[in-house]
């Protein structure tokens, strides 16, 4: 029992210890560290935005080529339905 209670200051007492020296070193440490993340928090925002603009030329392109395939598929679909009809016949005439 006593090794537990033993463990358990060390814990507390090394918590508490680095909880304070966060709190010292904080002021002179978060200065430095929001310099440096801010140009790259701002490049990566960019990179972000050149993908996302890149990204809807190319759906764009894909769609425009979907459009192109799906319009050929038609009239190749028609061309063999207008072939497989037969010509109606001439009025007044019959096929005898």
């Amino acid at each position: 029992m006593g090794l537990l209670n033993n463990g358990l200051k060390g814990n507390v007492l090394t918590g508490l210890a680095i909880g304070l020296g966060a709190a010292i070193l904080a002021p002179a440490v978060l200065p430095a560290l929001a310099g440096a993340a801010k140009p790259l928090l701002k490049a990566a925002i960019k990179g972000g935005l050149v993908l996302y603009e890149k990204g809807k030329e190319t759906f764009a392109e894909l769609s425009e080529v979907t459009e192109d395939i799906i319009a050929e598929a038609k009239a190749e679909m028609a061309e063999v339905h207008n072939e497989a009809e037969p010509a109606p016949a001439p009025e007044g005439e019959t096929g005898a």
